[in-house]
């Protein structure tokens, strides 16, 4: 079966949720699957609840559990370097039928990789290996290289209205 590119992208909620809906499908088919998660860190609700495929799901997070403001620091480049690298043996290797780049748009966006490395990511997938890239800002070269790309649009948000991020909803 061929693997196809995704992007999930846009200003609106839904782009992380919608990636682990696509992990749960593959888990349920059998796939071995690896969701790196740029720019985060620490434990997210879903972590919790994925655990439970850990003969099949392997989690990574390549962060430092801080939202970046302004410039990056150096420790974000080295993190999201490391990234790369690891994540560019796991697509060569096709052991993991899904590969899911969460943020790494956002990644692109701060420069802590470029789009040139994430288009080499692309090209390094074994055959077969389905890649699913999230995050806003998705850039228009890699948008015109995907098979799927999905825009999210925010409408309406309660976070506009100073609600934070709830436990079980959005962490």
């Amino acid at each position: 079966m061929k693997g196809y590119v995704q992007v999930y992208t846009g200003d609106g909620k839904g782009k992380t949720t919608a990636a682990i809906g696509l992990a749960i499908r593959a888990l349920g088919a059998g796939w071995r699957v690896f969701f790196a998660q740029f720019l985060k860190a620490g434990e997210y609700s879903e972590h919790k609840a994925l655990a439970q495929f850990s003969d099949h799901l392997t989690i990574r997070t390549y962060g430092r559990n801080v939202f970046i403001k302004g410039e990056p620091e150096e420790e974000d480049r080295r993190l999201a370097q490391e990234a790369y690298q690891e994540i560019a043996e796991i697509l060569a290797s096709g052991h993991h039928r899904l590969v899911i780049l969460d943020e790494a748009n956002v990644a692109v966006h701060y420069g802590l990789i470029t789009v040139d490395q994430i288009l080499d990511l692309i090209d390094r997938r074994a055959e077969g290996v389905e890649l699913l890239i999230t995050g806003r800002y998705a850039h228009s070269r890699l948008i015109e290289r995907a098979d799927l790309v999905t825009e999210m649009r925010g409408v309406k948000h309660y976070f506009d209205r100073g609600i934070k991020a709830r436990v079980g909803v959005e962490k």
